[in-house]
């Protein structure tokens, strides 16, 4: 059985032949070459497309080393494009192996890839699509490099509808072994714990380290180690870089200053590790400059990352919630809102409370509290207070671990199932 991936796909096609340069990001090993290579490539032949009009270059094979040498990859595309003007489909994978380190480490010097690729597209009857796992060379330089002709999608790893839909079964066990080892799609394939454990723990240490230490050049590995520890046993906390360096200092006795933890933050959020939720005032309409929560991009990667041993269900899931609307392609925000409360004196206080998220689409937006669980009467006021105390006019929302249908309470909010949440993408536009 295939997990089709229909949302990346649809995507796709709506870009075809759009004149631009499709940048397909994500993750290493969250499906990025199996959509492009595999399901775009059958939709290519399912339109009649001819095999011989369809240029597949895997830039991570060791057979294609030699191409990923600007000038040699670009006479091995041109050798096969035929001059009768009918359209041709590049797809490069692992786009970012072709971009030097030189290249790399200076902000003003040409990247010749981009030129490759730009050319590509004045010749009329080529459609490229570039498959990369670094963002500081991908989505950041569309807009400048590629000059208004790139056009991004962002894969992750499955969600828990995708994950589903393979499974099956019951929906709690489903869900219960999805919260612990997440949505990598080759993790899915492993028959046992064990083996689940040792793909994912591999991938951490051979793969996702390997390709920051070497290409950033890192000159404090143990630093970047421990920084990943911290943001994975705190997901959706609060924290800067000088609480970050503070914390190393103070447990793990390792001096380090902050402008070094703001670059290695910068390393795993380009290399789609962690992504960063900023604070925003509802009331005021502006930023926070700090501090930020930071969330793992599959929170199995994070379960494994921490031996398996903080399984917090309230952050996990949080996680989750987060990477589902991120997915739908949803911008996220902390919300801050200022509440009043009265001390034991009777004296009025303003509060700054935080919504977990604030999602937004296009014109929409919604307020979303993500509360495991809602039947302690204290907790649930707690949920609920700093959605009340919104007052504009859009869809406020708690989602928990309710088996209850969604119901709108007497104050107006939008009460959603955990499963019903995941797996039913209407009930919140």
């Amino acid at each position: 059985m295939i997990i089709q991936r229909k949302t990346y796909l649809d995507r796709l096609v709506g870009k075809m032949h759009n004149g631009q340069i499709k940048v397909i990001t994500g993750i290493r090993r969250c499906g990025k070459s199996f959509l492009v290579f595999n399901i775009f490539r059958d939709y290519l032949r399912e339109l009649g497309v001819p095999d011989d009009h369809v240029i597949e270059v895997a830039l991570d094979d060791d057979e294609n080393e030699a191409l990923r040498d600007v000038d040699e990859l670009s006479k091995h595309i041109r050798s096969r494009i035929s001059s009768d003007g009918t359209m041709h489909y590049v797809l490069l994978d692992e786009v970012q192996l072709a971009i030097t380190r030189e290249e790399m480490r200076d902000p003003d010097r040409q990247v010749r890839l981009y030129g490759l690729l730009n050319g590509l597209l004045r010749m009329g009857n080529v459609d490229v699509y570039v498959t990369g796992s670094n963002s500081k060379m991908l989505s950041k330089d569309v807009a400048t490099e590629f000059r208004g002709r790139g056009d991004t999608v962002r894969v992750h790893p499955l969600s828990f509808s995708e994950y589903y839909s393979y499974v099956g079964g019951d929906r709690l066990q489903a869900f219960g072994q999805y919260m612990l080892f997440g949505g990598m799609p080759l993790a899915l394939a492993k028959t046992s714990p064990e083996e689940k454990f040792a793909y994912l723990n591999d991938l951490f240490e051979e793969v996702y380290f390997q390709d920051i230490l070497e290409r950033y050049e890192i000159e404090l590995p143990s630093v970047l180690s421990e920084l990943v520890d911290d943001l994975c046993s705190s997901v959706g906390s609060l924290t800067n870089p000088t609480k970050i360096a503070n914390t190393l200092e103070t447990v793990k006795r390792i001096k380090v200053d902050n402008e070094t933890i703001a670059a290695y933050l910068d390393h795993l959020e380009e290399s789609f590790m962690f992504s960063k939720a900023r604070r925003y005032d509802v009331k005021g309409k502006h930023y926070f400059d700090y501090p930020n929560k930071y969330y793992c991009e599959d929170v199995g990667l994070r379960n494994v990352r921490l031996g398996l041993r903080q399984q917090e269900e309230t952050h996990i899931m949080e996680n989750i919630v987060y990477n589902e609307l991120v997915a739908r392609g949803y911008s996220v925000d902390v919300g801050v809102v200022q509440i009043v409360e009265k001390d034991e004196e009777g004296k009025r206080h303003q509060k700054n409370c935080e919504i977990d998220f604030i999602a937004r689409k296009g014109n929409r937006q919604v307020y979303i509290q993500s509360a495991y669980s809602m039947t302690d009467p204290l907790k649930e006021e707690a949920e609920l207070r700093p959605l009340l105390a919104v007052r504009d006019f859009h869809k406020r929302v708690v989602v928990s671990q309710s088996i209850m249908p969604p119901w709108v309470d007497e104050a107006g909010v939008l009460r959603l199932g955990i499963y019903d949440f995941l797996l039913d993408e209407g009930l919140i536009k």
